[in-house]
């Protein structure tokens, strides 16, 4: 396992993670809930994302890297190839059928 980026919250590192399942790269989310624990560590305990294969950590971050790029005005809501679905354009994954946003 790779620390591949650290996500500025719990959404952004389920996107993350779910962006790069559509390619086939299987990724972890690790200190995800460490900001619970704020007793005793630092409130600013951010989750991190891990390549579980090291073999897939420059394809991912290059993955990663295009998609933090793209300007939020870009993202545009897209249809389900599939079921139809409009989907929202945070999403590569229709959330009715599970089927990855078309290339």
């Amino acid at each position: 396992m790779k620390q591949l980026y650290e996500c500025r919250d719990r959404l952004q590192a389920q996107m993350l993670h779910d962006a790069l399942a559509t390619h086939h790269i299987n990724t972890v989310i690790l200190g995800d809930y460490l900001s619970g624990a704020a007793g005793e560590l630092s409130a600013l305990q951010f989750p991190v994302l891990w390549v579980v294969e090291e073999e897939d950590y420059v394809l991912a971050r290059q993955l990663i890297d295009r998609y933090l790029s793209e300007p939020e005005a870009e993202r545009l809501p897209w249809r389900c190839s599939r079921c139809g679905e409009l989907v929202e354009a945070a999403f590569d994954l229709c959330w009715n059928c599970s089927t990855p946003r078309d290339p």
